[in-house]
């Protein structure tokens, strides 16, 4: 009998990963409502450098390895965003998220360079202006 785990990898296929589902860009990301940015940096990390997405949806910052003891503060009701600095953690954040039933999850690739450049200023002027 396979484990949630096994059965949420089992349906990730040629297609599923060929078609980006389980990606999603950081501005097309902060365009939609109802998101939520899983920041899974370690807290050193946060401590140098901080996330903040006032304009755009909540923050959430849950190392990696607190996810399993902290995942009943993540909503399952909201697209969650997992972000980190290199992506590694936040492809296995999400793979845990997926077998645990999180259904509407996402990869943020491209790190702080991508996140940087989708919350410049003229950006963020259209996000205002909406």
């Amino acid at each position: 009998m396979m484990n949630d785990f096994e059965k949420m990898i089992t349906k990730m296929d040629f297609h599923y990963f060929g078609t980006g589902e389980h990606l999603i860009d950081v501005e097309s990301f902060l365009a939609k409502e109802d998101t939520l940015l899983l920041d899974v940096r370690a807290r050193e990390e946060v401590e140098t450098l901080k996330v903040i997405l006032s304009h755009h949806c909540p923050v959430l910052e849950i190392p990696t390895h607190e996810v399993p003891v902290r995942l009943n503060e993540i909503p399952k009701d909201k697209m969650v965003g997992v972000f980190c600095s290199s992506g590694v953690r936040n492809v296995i954040v999400f793979a845990y998220l997926k077998s645990r039933g999180f259904e509407n999850v996402k990869i943020l690739p491209g790190g702080y360079s991508t996140l940087t450049d989708a919350v410049k200023p003229g950006k963020i002027f259209k996000k205002l202006n909406r």
